[in-house]
């Protein structure tokens, strides 16, 4: 974990069952706790209001799969891929994303708390009208992400790609990007106001507003 930032990691117990993941068609609910989902694909279904609990997915496709109003809490998703899921009004706690592709993924409107996303592929990822709350990206490739309207507290950027990132009214007092990259920034001055950055990232936003430093 990233030193001086801590967050809750999933609390998975040490004896999970291996499950099949189409058995939660058969439930009236869809519900999963205590099992490891591994070397699956479930491509294209919609699964709404889906609950998990103390769940691993290991290899697992969840390509354009629907999960709007998803309840999650401790769950890890390691090596998986979900491009252009719908995870949008979701409750996500205590939840690890590890090595996986989340291009286009939809967590809009939704309440993120404990969450870490390590080493991962998010580009055009969406989080507008979302609610962060201990947050970490961490080593992760952001570029083009949708951050508009969000409610940000205890988050960092870390060692992160977030290019083209777009943070319009979001207020990003005591958000740390100064380890991260990008040529450009969708912010107001206002946003800005408290955000970490570094050295020379002060001196890019400076050149924005019209000021000339000399070095």
């Amino acid at each position: 974990m990233i030193k001086g930032f801590k967050i809750e990691l999933p609390k998975i117990p040490s004896n999970l069952e291996r499950a099949n993941f189409q058995d939660i068609f058969y439930e009236e609910e869809p519900y999963l706790s205590n099992c490891m989902i591994t070397n699956a694909i479930i491509d294209d279904e919609d699964i709404n209001k889906a609950v998990f609990s103390k769940v691993i997915f290991k290899n697992v496709s969840f390509i354009n799969v629907s999960f709007k109003k998803i309840d999650m809490t401790d769950v890890i998703f390691e090596n998986c891929d979900l491009s252009n899921a719908r995870l949008s009004e979701g409750m996500i706690h205590r939840a690890t994303f590890k090595d996986c592709k989340l291009l286009g993924v939809d967590f809009s409107e939704g309440s993120l708390g404990n969450v870490s996303f390590e080493n991962c592929i998010a580009n055009l990822s969406s989080f507008s009208d979302a609610r962060l709350k201990q947050v970490i990206f961490d080593s992760s490739s952001l570029q083009s992400a949708n951050y508009f309207d969000c409610k940000l507290s205890k988050v960092k950027f870390y060692q992160s790609d977030i290019n083209d990132v777009d943070f319009t009214h979001t207020l990003l007092k005591g958000i740390d990007i100064s380890t991260c990259t990008f040529d450009r920034l969708n912010v107001t001055l206002e946003s800005l106001n408290g955000c970490e950055v570094s050295s020379e990232q002060a001196i890019g936003f400076a050149t924005l507003i019209g000021l000339k430093v000399k070095q």
